[in-house]
């Protein structure tokens, strides 16, 4: 068991434990160390309760079926803002809510409102509009793969990840392009389970978000002034669910469309280029074979393996009981997604990547129920289309040091990762 000094009284350090099995806490994130924490929980069991987490005590789900019986059961087992939202990082306690943002966007709303809300945006991500924005995607990544070095170092994470993902994000708002790039910023800020642990953090997320709700604000007005844009905002605009919304939700939605679209894709992205080059035999599989069908399921395998958002968090609404556990009403449940992605009775061997996977369309990476992400298809879009084009260029990825990674059990992504290009 690992220990820490913490103060006794001035001048003296006791030793503190810290629980191997706390899988909230942001070293194993960082060091990417989480796997074994996360097996050792699930040979025990598919729940647990974690008193020892710094976000405060939580019942852990790490087990595939579970996750998806809570998640079938809304209820239940509520993703409300009013009970303290989707990450274990919020609460629903007067103090907590007077340091941090309430943020009463859809994917943190129960029916009846999340369902309307939902119905207003999901046309957006449909199959027809996926298929309309198909050509442009590969126009904009086969520009940014042309303008690559070969044999030369470069972050794969700012120049394909960030910059692909921001580009996307642009348009579906109608943003200002040569401003895109606050985009991935205010995303990594709100994003950010760890910055609320402090004072300062606290204050500058909420900084922050004000500076995105100034800027959003008035392409609201904009678009309030030039109706009729297929974009995003002026979808919400023109439906009886969103239209009147109040500046503190309006801002929370676009947190989670911006987040949600920019994190999923840009570390799936990246988790590509550091995945295939951790499994050069799964790789020399892709080189092989240029088939759509296989870019798809590779695309489903990379998505599944990286888990972009490692959890959710839900809240009991009633005293109830999972997997033979007394759950009391208002505990807080984490959904391990990242677990259940690895879990051995659906993904045998699941640490590894395996491009030819027959299930890996059956990652709950994108959650399950009625809060599956909304954009899926076209986070799907962009990372098959990045592959396929990489294909075609028969361009292979090479990490030249080990990634810089997120620090967080939330956003489970890349902040920097050097790689060189070269001909296959």
């Amino acid at each position: 068991m690992a220990t820490m000094a913490v103060p006794l009284f001035e001048g003296v350090l006791e030793p503190a434990r810290i629980d191997p099995l706390d899988v909230t806490r942001a070293d194993l994130w960082a060091e990417d160390r989480w796997q074994e924490p996360m097996r050792q929980l699930r040979a025990k069991g598919p729940i647990h309760w974690n008193d020892a987490s710094k976000f405060g005590p939580h019942w852990a789900v790490v087990h595939y079926k579970p996750i998806q019986h809570i998640e079938a059961l809304p209820r239940i087992f509520s993703s409300s803002w009013e009970y303290g939202d989707i990450t274990i990082e919020r609460d629903e306690t007067k103090e907590h809510r007077s340091h941090n943002m309430e943020l009463p966007m859809f994917i943190a709303m129960d029916p009846p409102k999340h369902t309307a809300q939902r119905r207003t945006v999901a046309p957006a991500f449909g199959p027809a509009e996926i298929e309309r924005m198909r050509e442009g995607a590969v126009t904009r990544t086969s520009a940014v793969l042309d303008c690559l070095p070969i044999g030369k170092a470069f972050d794969w994470v700012e120049a394909v990840s960030i910059e692909l993902t921001t580009q996307m994000l642009a348009i579906l708002f109608d943003f200002p392009w040569e401003e895109r790039h606050k985009l991935t910023h205010w995303s990594d800020v709100g994003g950010d389970i760890e910055i609320g642990s402090t004072p300062e953090g606290r204050l500058y997320r909420q900084q922050t978000g004000m500076e995105m709700a100034g800027a959003f604000m008035q392409l609201w007005q904009h678009k309030a002034q030039n109706p009729g844009g297929n974009d995003l905002v002026s979808i919400m605009l023109q439906s009886d669910a969103m239209s009147h919304m109040e500046p503190q939700e309006f801002l929370a939605n676009l947190v989670l469309l911006i987040v949600g679209g920019n994190d999923t894709t840009r570390n799936s992205m990246s988790a590509l280029a550091w995945g295939l080059h951790q499994y050069p035999d799964q790789r020399a599989i892709l080189e092989a074979n240029h088939s759509p069908e296989l870019a798809v399921n590779a695309m489903h395998e990379i998505i599944r393996w990286q888990t972009p958002l490692s959890h959710m968090r839900r809240t009991a609404t009633e005293d109830t009981e999972i997997c033979g556990q007394a759950i009391r009403k208002h505990d807080r449940i984490a959904l391990w997604y990242a677990s259940a992605n690895r879990d051995e009775s659906i993904f045998p061997d699941g640490d590894h990547i395996r491009v030819e996977r027959e299930n890996a369309r059956r990652h709950l990476a994108f959650g399950y129920g009625i809060h599956r992400c909304v954009g899926a298809r076209l986070a799907e879009l962009q990372l098959t289309t990045l592959i396929g084009e990489l294909q075609k260029r028969r361009l292979r990825i090479n990490v030249v040091e080990a990634p810089e990674i997120v620090p967080a059990c939330f956003v489970h992504g890349y902040k920097r990762m050097m790689v060189e290009l070269e001909k296959y």
